[in-house]
């Protein structure tokens, strides 16, 4: 009986020396990577407040350029949808943003090389972000307590996404969402501004007026060229996206995703390809979706004019002051059933009763399934079926 009592404490206090011996080299390995880590952001960012941050460092990653060797826009120039159309495809993807009257188009061909343009539209200082891992052309107000804010890009990723930087404080801001994560801004938000991606000949149809973002940018880059070649392919693994993605779709198909408050929904491009328009509710906010075939993807062949062609899509609210509008397609367009009036990509009336009407665009943007998902787990995904 001893001797079986021996082995029996002698098998727990091997047991409890394994136990002991597993987490001792757990914490080595966390402050062994902690003390690499954390000195090696402090020493390039001795600007930036390290004590002040949201995120762990372990979750942002090196996507390989350094501060500022993806170089931002400062100083955009632009030119007419005349003098675009020169080198710009008529199917090519612009992030289309229109402000006060002013209509401007940033070519994704450029965006793809800077990510972010400085800029201010109708009198309004907006950053203008496009990040190619996640798909993700997002603007915000660059003005943030009465300052207004000038960003960079940190060569950093977290989940894939853009790790921006504002001049002003090195603060960091999580593209995705518009939040300030480290630093001594840690914690704000940016507004988002309303935009979409749509084809170059939808806006320059639209705003024959409007401004185009210049190739003259003050860098030398094949624009024109995508550096991401195949990269949007419906079977590939995101780059460096450390945690697993969202398998309720496959990570790289492309989505609408629209907000309302803590609610989310995505409406896979799948699905638009057979409902190219749909009419939802969210909450208690009336939805609708537009889309239109026939935009180039800026992630597929090396050449964008031989990509293939995706959907444009664009998410508004579908009331207009107390009447509550549905929408069909047609041979020649969107129409609404209540007065038969005729609606473009940008949520506006351009024939019909109610002519000059303008919806409301809702907050979210078209973006790669798992980036939305990652940043917004929660979120509801649109089956045509519901």
């Amino acid at each position: 009986m001893r001797v079986l009592l021996f082995f029996r404490h002698r098998g727990v206090a091997v047991l409890r020396l394994g136990i002991v011996v597993v987490i001792g080299w757990w914490v080595i390995q966390f402050f062994a990577t902690s003390a690499v880590a954390a000195p090696a952001f402090i020493s390039a960012w001795p600007d930036t407040d390290f004590d002040r941050r949201s995120v762990a460092l372990d979750e942002i990653v090196s996507g390989g350029p350094p501060k500022d060797g993806i170089p931002a826009i400062d100083r955009p120039l632009f030119v007419t949808p005349t003098e675009a159309a020169e080198w710009l495809d008529p199917r090519e993807p612009v992030i289309s943003v229109e402000r006060n009257g002013d209509a401007r188009a940033y070519p994704l061909q450029i965006l793809i090389y800077h990510e972010i343009v400085n800029d201010s539209v109708g009198g309004d200082p907006l950053a203008v972000t496009f990040c190619p891992l996640c798909n993700a052309s997002i603007v915000y107000e660059r003005r943030v307590a009465g300052r207004v804010l000038d960003f960079g890009t940190t060569g950093l990723l977290r989940k894939s996404d853009l790790v921006m930087y504002d001049r002003q404080t090195e603060s960091w801001w999580q593209q995705f969402t518009g939040t300030a994560i480290i630093g001594e801004l840690n914690g704000a938000e940016l507004r988002q501004a309303p935009s979409s991606i749509v084809a170059f000949e939808a806006f320059s149809s639209t705003y024959p007026q409007g401004r185009v973002l210049s190739r003259k940018t003050g860098h030398f880059r094949p624009y024109g060229r995508n550096p991401y070649r195949g990269y949007d392919r419906i079977g590939n693994i995101p780059f460096l996206l450390q945690d697993p993605a969202d398998e309720r779709l496959p990570a790289m198909e492309r989505v609408i995703g629209v907000s309302n408050g803590d609610r989310h929904r995505v409406y896979p491009f799948e699905t638009l390809r057979s409902a190219p328009v749909i009419n939802d509710l969210l909450g208690d906010v009336p939805v609708v979706v537009f889309s239109k075939e026939g935009t180039l993807s800026v992630l597929d062949s090396g050449e964008i004019k031989e990509s293939r062609t995706v959907p444009s899509a664009t998410a508004y609210r579908r009331d207009l002051g107390n009447r509550l509008l549905t929408f069909e397609v047609r041979d020649d367009g969107i129409y609404d059933r209540e007065t038969g009036s005729r609606w473009n990509l940008f949520g506006t009336a351009v024939d019909g009763r109610l002519r000059g009407a303008q919806l409301t665009p809702l907050p979210g943007g078209v973006h790669f399934a798992f980036a939305w998902l990652a940043f917004r787990p929660g979120s509801e995904i649109y089956a045509a079926t519901r």
